[in-house]
């Protein structure tokens, strides 16, 4: 999850990692970034956190990272050397290919929910980058 003020402009993420009854709360921000960036650091800082190969079902917001593997998007952007459709270069394509190589250690599944609205933890994980915009 993440939240940014202006894009670009100050942003911040949050992730919530659960594990049976183990819960650890992580965050950051940037004073110059986007949306899209804070969405991929969410994730990829989350599975950072993984000290060993995991099943992790991993819930966004984010429709353009859960799309990305959801639609086949990123697969399609390597076989095209990180090309879209359109033939331009994929923006953040260094926090993509991180983001590819820690899912490939992992058994990852992506659930899109929906933003700003009644999932708990959604709102939890919104908080925790609101809070570290605060603090940059």
């Amino acid at each position: 999850m993440e939240h940014a003020h202006g894009n670009p402009g100050p942003g911040g993420w949050g992730t919530i990692l659960l594990y049976k009854e183990h819960k650890k709360e992580i965050s950051g921000g940037e004073k110059e970034t986007t949306n899209n960036i804070m969405e991929m650091t969410a994730v990829i800082e989350g599975l950072k956190q993984l000290k060993f190969e995991c099943e992790v079902d991993i819930y966004s917001d984010s429709a353009y990272v859960v799309n990305a593997f959801n639609q086949g998007w990123i697969y399609n952007w390597m076989k095209n050397n990180w090309r879209t459709s359109g033939k331009e270069p994929v923006k953040n394509v260094e926090l993509w290919k991180v983001l590819y190589n820690l899912t490939k250690k992992h058994k990852t599944t992506f659930y899109k929910v929906k933003g700003h609205s009644d999932n708990e933890l959604n709102n939890r994980c919104d908080e925790l980058a609101r809070n570290a915009i605060k603090s940059l």
